[in-house]
């Protein structure tokens, strides 16, 4: 009796151990703390802009998910909304802006943002539907450039280069129009969200457009432009993140890939040469 009674008992304990074994591999298993750091290493919520950094974004999925990668892609019209959502941590990356911009918004609001590396140029460009030239340019003609500082001293660097304008410092990415030292012309400067541009344009003599959003309008900046960035611009689009995250393992395979021939191929192929790499 007292051999069947520790037999019993011996398989008991078994049972027991056994079902404690499997509670706490379903725990481990199944521990939320757990389950979201893998997601978190391995997920990225970036912000762009449509036309063409969305575009690149989603033909590179393939590449991404190669490196064990999720990328989450969420678009803005905007170039505002995408750099305060990243520090506020509604986003884990932007992609949508050139550095001299992010270095500007940097300063101007505080936040703590910096930059992965750069992707590619998007050279902006003049565009009229009432000349054929700048040369036919009349006095006092209305001009729009971007309102922000950057991509408006861009747009009157682009002007000056062409002679259509002159400026006491052509080397200086930050000029504003109180830098302009002749103006032949006795052009009208008017500054617009960047965004609205592509729409107005046409009820004036012309508009220096950033080239996302000519794109974006069914402009073709190598063939509609009147005027165009040189290759060596200094305002490549980059990849942003938050200041101390830049050496993330998620972040290094993704600038991988953004550096990689195949995103190489994909700009060249896409967009004939208005988008060019820039790495």
């Amino acid at each position: 009796m007292k051999k069947y009674f520790l037999a019993g008992l011996l398989s008991l304990l078994l049972v027991l151990t056994a079902c404690g074994n499997k509670t706490d591999n379903k725990a481990a298993t199944n521990d939320p703390g757990k389950a979201e750091t893998v997601e978190e290493d391995n997920t990225i919520n970036i912000g762009v802009s449509p036309v063409p950094h969305e575009e690149i974004i989603k033909a590179l999925e393939p590449e991404f998910k190669k490196e064990g990668l999720d990328v989450k892609v969420t678009t803005f019209d905007d170039y505002v909304i995408p750099n305060m959502a990243l520090d506020q941590g509604d986003l884990d990356a932007n992609f949508f802006q050139h550095k001299p911009y992010l270095d500007d918004f940097v300063k101007e609001r505080g936040v703590k943002l910096v930059s992965l590396g750069a992707v590619h140029l998007e050279p902006i460009g003049f565009y009229s539907d009432k000349v054929k030239s700048v040369d036919d340019l009349k006095d006092g003609d209305e001009i729009l450039i971007p309102n922000d500082a950057t991509n408006g001293g861009r747009a009157l660097l682009l002007l000056a280069k062409a002679g259509v304008i002159k400026v006491n410092d052509p080397e200086n990415l930050n000029i504003t129009e109180k830098d302009i030292t002749e103006n032949p012309k006795n052009l009208k400067f008017t500054a617009l969200d960047a965004p609205s541009i592509p729409r107005s344009y046409k009820d004036v003599a012309g508009a220096v457009i950033n080239s996302n959003y000519a794109l974006g309008a069914g402009l073709n900046p190598l063939k509609d432009s009147l005027l165009i960035e040189d290759k060596d611009s200094p305002y490549a689009n980059i990849v942003a993140v938050r200041q101390g995250e830049e050496n993330k393992e998620k972040f290094k395979k993704f600038m991988k890939v953004l550096n990689s021939e195949a995103c190489r191929k994909f700009i060249e192929e896409k967009y004939e040469g208005s988008i060019l790499p820039s790495f």
